[in-house]
């Protein structure tokens, strides 16, 4: 899974027939070739990944044109299989690239871009589970982009084949992202409690909590970020459950968006959440104590995610 991350879904062409079936909120005008292609230009040349691509997100026309991407990690590969995600699974992930940090860092200067987010497939088979490749990225990024900040949206960072306490493992890997000195640090918890096992095969509520709360006690000062997907048959009470529980361990921004069933193969949609719904949830997360709230069908945890930061420099 692509660091648990919920950049979905526009519908694959073997769905074509399923849009028909969205409601009118979710339909988005077809990008102009123009708006899509200096960023795709840029990271087809390196043989770079963005999870706008690999992931469908119904939002990179819009991104394209502002002249920003995530930025996949590690290939397009993932060694999990979660149930909702359109990132390409089921065989061995290619090898890393080990230019893959400096021609990211060179994408992100030749698009000017000041705020990045970095993201990845989980990569369980290898060492550390690429903690220490975001840290090389974002080191690269400060380097050649010395004012840009970059936020990061990392896997859970559990198992592998190092021996040794899991628990001690997953930290020292948050330990070697957070002290890349990232903007900010999101991990999704994607679903509620009681939907984890089929949405997220391989990943646990309580473990992602745990990456959130090694967060804030590695930097107290680091913001932390979260995401949901809603429309896999949670109810509002399980949803404003977990938003408490992200709250609980000190969790500072939320994202909420409707999940798309980008494919056939891909789990069912089992309620489209109307605007106004998003609305609330949105207006009650504030409430909670959460700083930065986008909650509509279409945020996905990566959109507009310089915003938040924008708003800190100018009220400071």
């Amino acid at each position: 899974m692509p660091a648990e991350t919920n950049a979905l879904n526009s519908v694959s062409p073997r769905s074509a027939s399923m849009v028909e079936n969205l409601p009118d909120w979710l339909k988005r005008p077809i990008a102009r070739a123009s708006e899509l292609s200096t960023v795709q230009q840029i990271i087809k040349q390196r043989q770079i990944h963005t999870i706008c691509e690999e992931g469908r997100c119904p939002n990179r026309g819009e991104c394209y044109a502002q002249k920003t991407a995530t930025f996949l990690l590690m290939g397009p590969t993932c060694t999990r299989s979660c149930g909702f995600c359109q990132v390409d699974k089921g065989h061995a992930p290619m090898p890393l690239d080990p230019e893959e940090p400096q021609k990211i860092a060179e994408s992100v200067s030749l698009l000017g871009l000041r705020y990045v987010v970095l993201t990845s497939v989980t990569r369980d088979d290898l060492p550390d589970q690429g903690a220490s490749w975001f840290a090389r990225t974002i080191n690269q990024i400060h380097q050649r982009s010395p004012g840009a900040q970059v936020e990061v949206l990392t896997p859970d960072f559990w198992g592998g084949r190092d021996g040794g306490d899991p628990h001690d493992l997953q930290r020292d890997r948050i330990a070697t992202v957070v002290n890349a000195l990232p903007a900010c640090y999101n991990h999704n918890i994607e679903t509620v409690r009681q939907l984890q096992g089929p949405v997220r095969r391989g990943a646990k509520y309580e473990r992602s909590l745990r990456v959130l709360q090694v967060v804030k006690t590695l930097n107290p000062l680091l913001p932390t970020k979260s995401g949901l997907m809603l429309g896999f048959g949670e109810t509002e009470a399980e949803v404003l459950e977990t938003l408490a529980d992200l709250r609980a361990v000190n969790c500072d921004r939320l994202t909420i968006g409707q999940y798309m069933r980008p494919s056939l193969e891909h789990l069912p949609v089992q309620r489209y959440w109307t605007p106004a719904e998003f609305d609330r949830l949105g207006a009650v997360a504030r409430t909670m104590g959460f700083t930065h709230v986008r909650s509509a069908p279409l945020v996905r945890s990566s959109y507009h995610a310089g915003e938040a930061d924008e708003m800190l420099m100018t009220q400071s």
